[in-house]
C-alpha cells in the first residue's frame, strides 16, 4: 500500500499563530509556496492561510499586512491526513471539504504537505477525474 507520506512534498513550514501576514507572504515567496499551515505556540496546526486569503482579506479590504495576523484572516480548522494514511484518504479529504492541499503530520507533527497534484498522479484515471471536478465546482 502506497502511504500519503511517499507522494507529499516533505520539510513543510509553518507560519505561527502571532506573525504578520506580510511575514506569512515572505514565506511564501521564499519557499514558492501559495499556503501555509498556521502553527499555534504549542506547535499544533491551527489553520491555513494562502496567498488568496492575502490578497481578498487583506489588500483587497485595505488592511496592513504588517499589522494583521496571520491568525486573524486563517481558513478555519486545520484540516489533515496522516502520513501513513492511504492517498485514497487525502483524496477524500479534499473531495469532501473541495481543499487543494492539506498538511501532512506524523502524530502531530508536521512533516509535509500532499497538493492536488500529488494525490492526482498516484489515484487511477477514473479516480484523478472524480477528484478534479470535485475541486473545479461550486
Amino acid at each position: 500500500m502506497t502511504a500519503v507520506r511517499s507522494i507529499m512534498t516533505g520539510g513543510a513550514e509553518c507560519v505561527g499563530v502571532d506573525e504578520s501576514v506580510l511575514d506569512a507572504s515572505e514565506k511564501m515567496t521564499r519557499l514558492s509556496v501559495g499556503a501555509l499551515p498556521i502553527c499555534g505556540n504549542d506547535n499544533r496546526l491551527k489553520g491555513m492561510i494562502t496567498d488568496r486569503d492575502v490578497v481578498v482579506k487583506v489588500l483587497a479590504q485595505g488592511r496592513d499586512p504588517a499589522s494583521t495576523r496571520a491568525s486573524e484572516i486563517q481558513q478555519g480548522h486545520a484540516l489533515t491526513v496522516q502520513a501513513d494514511d492511504d492517498p485514497h484518504e487525502a483524496m477524500r479529504t479534499m473531495t469532501q471539504h473541495k481543499v487543494r492541499r492539506l498538511p501532512v503530520i506524523d502524530g502531530h507533527t508536521l512533516v509535509g504537505m500532499v497538493a492536488q497534484a500529488d494525490v492526482a498522479r498516484a489515484m487511477p484515471h477514473p479516480e484523478v477525474g472524480d477528484l478534479v471536478a470535485a475541486l473545479s465546482t461550486d
